[in-house]
């Protein structure tokens, strides 16, 4: 995306909030910018972050919405909070304008994906105030596809209207997508009987893990899975790579991304893991500039992808999350190499890992429930035992428990758990 492009919506921005968002008006004044600003680099240099505490604090301050609405309330007519994954949840507000801009950014990530009017998508989700259920809904609608909510129905019901419907797209979590074969087998429903040609999934960043990738696929027979990743707070961010699976490419003509060390603030070395920073360009109505994600990416050096796309790829798609990192015996551990490998080793249904302190130490435990295929394989343990420490070079013991024993996720699957 060009750099002149992007500024010119940046100032476009920029002159909507000045003088109307309290949030960011006097943040803007004091960073010396107006709609004037000269460069890209200058709004990086000159504006500060913004991160979630300063929008919890700003929202308990001002409450229920708070301050940063750059128009007045009866201008609003959606409403969306976030899934509080890191602490109190934050609510938000778009004007039909914002929300528009957001559909299109859809648009973008259907595109890319494949999906064309004469598709007939399924929703699995409980529709609550998630952002992008929603827009995922209203995008897919305005597209032109047939669009089939599934809220409010137990995975066997969806499973059969799936199969009624001749949906083509599975849209969910990567751990629902996973619990839904399973549920399938246990409701002796066929899979290759169903017509699901592609499962676009998010949520959570199994769709750019390869282990993950695989076990989806390999349970969805004929089905592509493609990743996308999205927040309430700022809108529908990236699209899965056609060309190169677990690539995500950041939709640049809709937000000017950074990635910076999680520790200094500052640019991140190429090719180095660092926190993503965005500034989302046309959701004026509840605007974010320099927002720290939290959410941790490897940025490829900018090229044009075998796709055609010049956006901003990240490698591996997200990562992980700033907060998600333990460190066990000296070794940084992040949930997703975890996810990785026990989606690699066959025979594993769900699986949950315990972080408990022992003698100031941080340590890893992990149940593991078989699939009802491995119920009686006891050396599955042992196999992952193993892949756990080539992939970690750490010891982490692995107890299997009773098939049906783990707790099961539509939503954000929460797997990792403190004792």
């Amino acid at each position: 995306m060009a750099n002149a492009t992007q500024l010119e919506k940046l100032r476009r921005l920029i002159s909507r909030i000045y003088g109307f968002n309290p949030f960011y008006t006097p943040r803007l004044s004091q960073a010396g910018i107006d709609e004037r600003v000269e460069s890209i680099d200058a709004f990086r240099n000159a504006m500060p972050f913004t991160t979630k505490q300063d929008l919890i604090a700003d929202q308990k301050l001002h409450p229920p919405f708070g301050s940063n609405l750059t128009f007045p309330p009866e201008r609003y007519t959606r409403f969306c909070q976030t899934s509080a994954t890191t602490g109190k949840p934050m609510r938000w507000l778009d004007t039909p304008e914002s929300w528009n801009w957001m559909l299109s950014n859809w648009d973008r990530v259907y595109e890319t994906a494949g999906i064309h009017s004469d598709d007939r998508i399924f929703f699995a989700f409980s529709f609550g105030p998630f952002l992008g259920f929603w827009t995922a809904f209203d995008a897919a609608a305005r597209l032109g596809c047939l669009c089939i909510p599934g809220g409010g129905m137990r995975s066997a019901a969806r499973l059969r209207v799936m199969l009624d419907t001749r949906a083509t797209v599975l849209c969910c979590t990567p751990t629902y997508a996973i619990h839904l074969a399973e549920a399938a087998g246990e409701e002796r429903i066929d899979r290759t009987e169903m017509c699901v040609r592609a499962i676009l999934v998010a949520g959570e960043p199994g769709g750019s893990i390869p282990g993950t990738r695989a076990r989806i696929e390999q349970l969805w027979p004929g089905a592509r899975v493609v990743d996308h990743h999205g927040m309430s707070e700022v809108g529908p961010v990236s699209y899965g790579c056609p060309a190169r699976p677990g690539v995500l490419h950041i939709i640049e003509e809709s937000y000017i991304a950074e990635v910076v060390d999680p520790q200094s603030g500052q640019p991140a070395a190429p090719g180095l893991r660092g926190e993503l920073v965005l500034t989302g360009l046309g959701r004026a109505g509840s605007p974010l500039l320099r927002y720290r994600t939290g959410d941790l990416v490897q940025a490829a050096p900018p090229a044009e992808c075998a796709c055609g796309s010049r956006d901003m790829a990240l490698e591996g798609g997200i990562l992980g999350r700033t907060d998600d990192m333990v460190v066990v015996r000296g070794v940084n551990v992040y949930p997703g190499a975890v996810e990785d490998v026990m989606r690699s080793v066959s025979g594993v249904a769900e699986y949950q890992v315990k972080i408990s302190v022992e003698r100031s130490l941080v340590e890893l435990h992990l149940d593991a429930e078989p699939d009802p295929a491995h119920a009686g394989d006891r050396d599955l343990a042992h196999r992952l035992e193993s892949a756990l420490r080539d992939a970690l070079a750490l010891r982490i013991p692995v107890r299997l428990v009773d098939p049906g024993t783990l707790p099961r996720y539509e939503m954000k699957a929460k797997r990792w758990i403190r004792v």
